[in-house]
């Protein structure tokens, strides 16, 4: 237990140094550090830094309704796909469900055959159908959406969702963001530093659905005005229509849409220098936007966002090339924020926010100081008391402390954790506790040496007797602490990180490290007696 061969003591040294070199760009400003060639940081949380606090909430009625017109327009698509083509009248999406009639009845087995292949598969592992498909009056057909089939989109959307939220928020070159799902439908973000949150929530609130669909002409001004549109067309609002009328009639087939989008940037105007967003889509969507505007020479289309319309050219030529721009009312702050959404995807469900806080940096610290006040007080406390108790042993021990600290701050920099305010807690706990294992071990030697143990025996005996306790003890505290890390979100998952690091260093430097202290100063000094 207390052979330690030179490069034994070497690596423990060795490792340690390392561990508190690393953790002094901690306590640097950043500008001293930047250009070093490795740096590594704790980060400072939403309570610590100060920043945004901001609740998202799916529509799942907007979910419902998107889900309602892609099953739409696939079932078009299909019913025009075969041989023979199946006749078929407006779909009707009230009432949350699709109806449609066939209007050659001898084809009604042939349509459900064609709608059990874009319906058909079950809603996870629940066997549940997604789409149930109903036939009345002989040739009218009812579609409807299930329960289970609606949970399976929700939770598939929140997922992505999420990654949609993630991309969007590391666009804007903020720093350790939080963004975890809580409950069936919501997000939390929370972003440390960020003091304005408004343009955080205007680009996550963004969807960024971005389509381009042909004008419909044909539709009469008055019927525009009333809401109403021809058949196969849709009126959508247009605020910056030069005819005056806020609306306009569209295809309701997108000629392209923003899914086929590999790049977009904000860019000005060669001839205005009004700011808009170049594009560029990916090769099959740069082929058929090249075909689209080749057959629809001089014919007016829209760019629609979020299902409104921010402008609507006529294609005066063929586009080749796979790019375009998008132009309007745009500020470059706007323009920025449309390329960002673009850029990191559309949102594959509208969220809205439900709840907003913003911490001060004042706040945070304040925090800090608290709680730096607080480690100081409490290393002090357990420096006094355990050298004034156990003398030289008792120096070890806080030299194993002091190491300790500077060992949680590199792991937890290397790691690249988040420090919060519960954190803190954890380490002022972390703190408390690093002396457990050297009162355990100091105890044990005291008791071999009232046997009358020579003092080598009694600190191998005390060292190798107090060990198994020792481990025991904090096995059992990791198992609580992994508990919280698994289960636990936010606040409790930080105290989690720092107790777990904690107790993984506190048991190395409390046993090994204070172990090759004693065993050198035994092998130097020979004492025949200790003072413990």
């Amino acid at each position: 237990m207390l052979d330690f061969p030179r490069w034994k003591v070497a690596w423990i040294i060795g490792l340690l140094t390392v561990l508190c070199a690393l953790a002094i760009p901690s306590f640097l400003p950043e500008r001293y550090t930047a250009n070093l060639p490795v740096h590594p940081r704790i980060n400072l949380g939403l309570d610590l830094a100060g920043g945004s606090y901001l609740l998202l909430e799916a529509d799942t009625a907007d979910l419902a309704a998107s889900r309602l017109e892609a099953m739409r327009d696939q079932v078009q698509t299909e019913m025009r796909r075969g041989t023979p083509n199946i006749a078929i009248g407006d779909i009707s999406t009230r009432d949350g469900q699709l109806s449609f009639f066939v209007r050659d009845a001898a084809q009604v087995d042939a349509a459900r055959e064609r709608l059990l292949t874009i319906t058909g598969g079950g809603a996870g592992m629940t066997g549940q159908r997604v789409w149930d498909i109903g036939v009345v009056d002989t040739s009218r057909f009812i579609i409807k959406p299930t329960q289970a089939g609606l949970t399976q989109a929700i939770e598939t959307a929140l997922g992505d969702a999420t990654e949609v939220v993630r991309r969007r928020i590391d666009a804007l070159g903020t720093k350790e963001p939080t963004i975890i799902r809580q409950g069936a439908s919501r997000i939390v973000v929370q972003v440390p530093g960020l003091q304005n949150p408004q343009a955080l929530k205007d680009l996550l609130g963004k969807t960024a659905k971005l389509e381009f669909k042909l004008v419909d002409e044909t539709a009469n001004p008055a019927d525009l005005a009333a809401g109403r549109a021809p058949a196969g067309s849709q009126v959508l609002r247009y605020p910056t229509n030069p005819a005056g009328i806020p609306f306009i009639a569209v295809k309701r087939s997108a000629m392209i849409t923003g899914d086929q989008i590999s790049e977009a940037t904000q860019t000005f105007d060669q001839q205005t220098n009004a700011p808009n967003v170049a594009i560029t889509f990916d090769g099959p969507g740069g082929r058929r936007f090249a075909k689209i505007t080749t057959e629809n020479v001089n014919k007016p289309f829209a760019i629609i966002l979020d299902n409104q319309v921010i402008s609507a050219p006529n294609i005066e030529s063929a586009i080749l090339g796979g790019r375009a721009s998008i132009s309007g009312s745009f500020t470059v702050e706007s323009a920025n924020e449309l390329a960002i959404a673009l850029r990191s995807g559309k949102l594959p469900v509208a969220l809205k926010v439900i709840e907003e806080r913003t911490v001060g940096p004042d706040l945070g610290a304040d925090s800090i100081r608290a709680g730096v006040l607080a480690s100081i007080v409490a290393a002090v406390a357990v420096i006094v008391f355990m050298f004034v108790t156990y003398g030289r042993f008792g120096l070890y021990a806080n030299l194993a402390v002091v190491i300790n600290i500077l060992v949680i701050l590199a792991v937890m920099a290397m790691l690249n954790a988040t420090l919060t305010l519960p954190g803190i807690a954890g380490f002022v706990l972390t703190i408390g506790t690093a002396v457990d294992a050297n009162v355990l071990i100091n105890e044990r030697i005291r008791e071999e040496r009232r046997r009358g143990r020579n003092v080598v025996q009694a600190v191998e005996l005390g060292y190798k007797e107090a060990s198994r306790t020792i481990f025991e003890a904090n096995i059992t505290h990791a198992i609580t602490g992994v508990i919280m890390l698994l289960l636990g979100s936010g606040p409790v998952k930080g105290f989690a990180v720092v107790l777990l690091i904690g107790i993984c260093t506190s048991v190395f430097t409390a046993v090994t490290f204070t172990r090759m202290l004693v065993a050198l100063w035994l092998r130097r000094a020979k004492p025949k007696t200790i003072n413990i």
